[in-house]
């Protein structure tokens, strides 16, 4: 999920506590076939794990987003990072929304999405994924997700507001939905050029990416 551009200086880069070198990894832009994946659930010995959440956070950063999984960076894994930070100053959100955002920085490691409640609200989304396009999405309010974090505690957690909406969209990820899917007919047609332009890498960006229909230089 990435942050309209009012917020991007308040985006706090935290959750890397090592000295090791990190490394900016290409996101898979809208059409690649691994954003549909079915993913694959991690084990405790997955290889290099610490590595790979320190690039990860270190892309998500690069391309100042709020949340990124690992689909988005080629691997059909069970696994997404949030970091909810940027929103603590945001006057739009009530005063224990700004707080309980202002800390709010996460590995998910083989979530399970246990229930959605509430009445559905709408949010402008953008997605790393699909650059330079934002629509009004329609989520529940409130979550419950079992999940692992980075040292394979389990965790069960109730989130509502901004951030179980970020969770609910990189959690998306990870089962192959993105958040153009859940627009009404109408709008999916609107932007069907625009998504199709995507794939081709016709669409600026300020970040590493990879397009399925862009051929790679040898």
């Amino acid at each position: 999920m990435r942050l309209v551009p009012p917020l991007f200086s308040r985006l706090i880069c935290i959750k890397n506590n090592s000295n090791r070198k990190t490394m900016i990894l290409p996101i898979l832009a809208y059409g690649d076939t691994i954003l549909r994946k079915k993913t694959k659930s991690l084990s405790k010995d997955y290889p290099k794990l610490d590595v790979l959440l320190d690039n990860m956070f270190e892309t998500m950063y690069a391309a100042k987003g709020i949340g990124l999984a690992a689909p988005q960076v080629g691997l059909p894994v069970r696994l997404f990072i949030v970091n909810a930070t940027p929103f603590e100053d945001d006057e739009d959100l009530t005063e224990a929304e700004r707080e309980f955002a202002s800390t709010f920085v996460q590995v998910f490691i083989n979530a399970k999405m246990v229930e959605e409640t509430g009445d559905e609200w709408a949010f402008n989304e953008g997605c790393l994924s699909i650059p330079d396009i934002r629509e009004e999405v329609f989520r529940q309010r409130t979550i419950t997700i079992e999940y692992y974090d980075e040292k394979f505690v389990k965790h069960k957690e109730t989130i509502d507001g901004i951030v179980a909406r970020i969770v609910q969209h990189e959690f998306d990820h990870i089962q192959g939905i993105l958040f153009t899917d859940k627009l009404s007919a109408l709008k999916k047609r609107l932007i069907k050029g625009r998504l199709a332009d995507i794939t081709k890498g016709k669409v600026e960006v300020d970040y590493k990416m990879r397009f399925p229909k862009v051929k790679k230089k040898c």
